[in-house]
């Protein structure tokens, strides 16, 4: 007979959102089963850029520092450079702090850079290991990776599944709660619920618009014949080819993408044309072991029409379709899990309505179409960019194509990787469960961002006086601040919290520059660190907690009282 398992939420996908959900979930006492037809975490590459929002969500879950120390050693610059060939001559470059450097570097940046972390160059391969074994280590998380859910069904009142080993072997029953499909871009499960994509696809683009030749390989030479500064990433711009390429260990293992004319073209390369146009995007003939070689498509800005259906959620690439520019899937798909699994947790513990996961589709939607609008801005900005055909000539007609694109180059590479904005300001300003006081946030803008306590986006960060991050005082579920030398009494919040099950702690900081920061003495700080509420007053706790539980909008008074009165 057919054993069946019993669960309260069902994960299928093991990427880096599956993997997320599972920690966080298991984090909370939450009984999981994640199953992933790989056998194992990614062999390949795949995304290489883990943005500062999402380097803060590691640290809230304590292993920044392990993610920190993997990819590229640590002094191994993380330059983006722009050149005519990888080993031709230099058009551009963003100069970005290494590992070593980045964790001191951001103590001593303001502005729209003020955060806990900063940025981190490396592998998706790697990242997916250490979130692997962390979800391993919850005691309520289980993993079965070759293993691929076969069927599923919603009943009403929860989740009747069939998941079965990929040699098609033992297969099981599970019975859950919720299920997740975070099952990557051909969604297995968005496919059976019938979930049509939004946004567009089909750009073609002279660069990142069409079919893209992926080549991971060594190339043990690379650095020793490069006369340029090693970089992270390289990008080959000419007449001829445009191709990119970033260190994965810093050694001697790169993922080399390159496109070709047209689609057929690139799906038609062997090997052998893969040693050749590396050779050519290097600039002369190099050595290279290829590991593994496949072809991807460029040119999506897509997004799943809805997130959830009945008991059924949507996350990271079944959700949304990017092109690579600025780095923003998988960085999105880690917001996806964040935050979904405190509304799950919730949930099943009691402590909320089921309604509260109605949120998960209404704040996390518009931001990926917000993402894919900025990647997509991104590819345009270079993918559109025209090479002059005399780009390499050693003239004076080469010299002035070089200085106008060093002058545009120098201009986009800090477009798209210099994007405080993309990363920390997004926001759930008009979510049912976010109460707003009349305030408006800065406007949205990719390479600027205004720290900003308006209720519904991420809190202002502050460093504080012992060292810390202002984060690092956070609690893993709820936290109510508590700024100023002449603080409100906090007892209805505390009251209110301990009756209706909150994990919520009370953090208390007199620094008069933290209430300058949040303008104003109460501020409720939700799981997933956004900012839910703030205001002057306790007297409206019950309310403000059933409102950002899902309860519904049940704060009294007009929104521009609720800063001041609430």
């Amino acid at each position: 007979m057919t054993q069946t398992l019993k669960v309260d939420v069902l994960i299928a996908g093991g990427g880096p959102c599956g993997l997320m959900l599972a920690i966080e979930l298991g984090k909370r006492n939450i009984r999981c089963l994640l199953v992933d037809a790989k056998p194992g975490t990614a062999f390949n590459p795949q995304a290489n850029a883990t943005q500062a929002r999402t380097m803060e969500h590691f640290r809230r879950l304590g292993f920044a520092h392990e993610i920190r120390s993997m990819g590229l050693p640590p002094d191994h610059p993380t330059d983006i450079a722009y050149l005519t060939r990888f080993a031709g001559t230099e058009l551009a470059r963003l100069r970005l702090p290494t590992a070593a450097a980045a964790p001191q570097a951001v103590k001593n940046m303001s502005g729209s850079w003020s955060a806990a972390e900063l940025p981190h160059r490396v592998s998706q391969k790697f990242v997916e290991v250490s979130l692997h074994r962390h979800a391993q280590q919850q005691a309520s998380v289980e993993m079965r990776y070759g293993w691929r859910l076969q069927a599923f069904k919603d009943t009403g009142d929860g989740i009747s599944a069939v998941v079965q080993s990929v040699d098609g072997g033992e297969a099981l029953n599970v019975q859950a709660q919720y299920m997740v499909g975070a099952d990557g871009a051909r969604s297995f499960v968005r496919h059976e619920l019938g979930i049509a994509w939004g946004g567009a696809t089909g750009f073609k683009r002279k660069f990142m618009g069409g079919k893209m030749l992926a080549v991971y390989l060594k190339a043990p030479d690379f650095y020793a014949r490069n006369p340029n500064d090693r970089s992270w990433m390289y990008v080959v711009v000419n007449p001829e080819l445009r191709a990119f390429i970033m260190s994965v260990d810093g050694v001697s293992e790169f993922a080399f993408h390159i496109q070709m004319a047209d689609d057929d073209a690139t799906e038609a390369l062997t090997e052998a044309d893969a040693r050749r146009l590396f050779a050519q995007a290097y600039g002369q003939s190099i050595d290279i072991e290829i590991l593994s070689m496949a072809t991807w498509m460029a040119g999506h800005a897509l997004v799943a029409e809805s997130f959830q259906q009945g008991r059924v959620f949507l996350g990271g690439d079944a959700s949304h379709l990017f092109t690579p520019t600025g780095g923003l899937g998988y960085n999105t798909a880690v917001e996806d899990a964040v935050n979904l699994s405190w509304k799950l947790a919730s949930v099943l513990k009691g402590q909320a309505p089921a309604a509260l996961l109605d949120s998960y589709h209404l704040e996390r939607h518009p931001l990926a179409v917000r993402n894919t609008g900025y990647a997509r801005q991104f590819a345009d900005s270079i993918g559109l960019f025209e090479a002059a055909p005399e780009l390499e000539e050693n003239s004076p007609q080469g010299e002035a194509a070089r200085t106008l694109a060093s002058d545009y180059l120098n201009g986009h590479v800090r477009r798209e990787f210099n994007i405080p904005g993309v990363t920390f300001g997004g926001r759930y300003d008009t979510s049912p469960i976010i109460v707003g006081d009349g305030t408006t946030a800065p406007p949205d803008a990719a390479n600027t961002y205004v720290p900003c306590a308006t209720p519904g986006g991420r809190p202002p960060h502050a460093w504080l006086s012992d060292g810390r991050s202002l984060y690092d005082s956070f609690n893993f579920e709820w936290t109510l601040l508590v700024l100023g030398p002449n603080a409100p009494d906090t007892q209805a919040f505390e009251h209110t919290a301990q009756t209706m099950g909150l994990d919520l702690k009370v953090v208390r900081h007199a620094d008069p520059a933290l209430l300058a920061l949040y303008e104003a003495p109460l501020a409720l700080i939700r799981p997933d660190q956004i900012l839910a509420w703030r205001g002057h007053h306790a007297t409206q706790a019950q309310a403000i907690l059933a409102q950002v539980l899902g309860y519904g909008d049940t704060v009294h008074g007009s929104t521009t009282d609720t800063a001041t009165t609430a």
